[in-house]
């Protein structure tokens, strides 16, 4: 019972908590790649190949992220009877 609570509660939070991260170390990645511009516009080449990269290696987690939570979701039960034959199985 405590595995499907924790279960469940993991992709409730999972996702957002994620999505979350990766918004703001995206924010703060493009942040400072811009001030890196700012301040040596030679440069500018080189610092955009190397946040856009950094930008997709961060998004690629909250994709994979995404993926295992659907992956994990399937293993919820889908009603109460289910859950109920779980128990019961389990108390036996």
């Amino acid at each position: 019972m405590l595995y499907l609570g924790l279960l469940a509660l993991a992709v409730g939070i999972g996702l957002p908590v994620a999505v979350i991260g990766g918004a703001l170390a995206q924010g703060r990645a493009a942040s400072a790649a811009l001030e890196g511009m700012a301040r040596q516009p030679e440069a500018i080449g080189k610092i955009q190949t190397a946040m856009i990269l950094g930008l997709a290696f961060i998004e690629s987690l909250v994709i994979f992220t995404f993926v295992f939570l659907f992956l994990m979701s399937n293993r919820l039960p889908a009603d109460m009877s289910a859950l109920e034959k779980l128990i019961s199985a389990g108390l036996k």
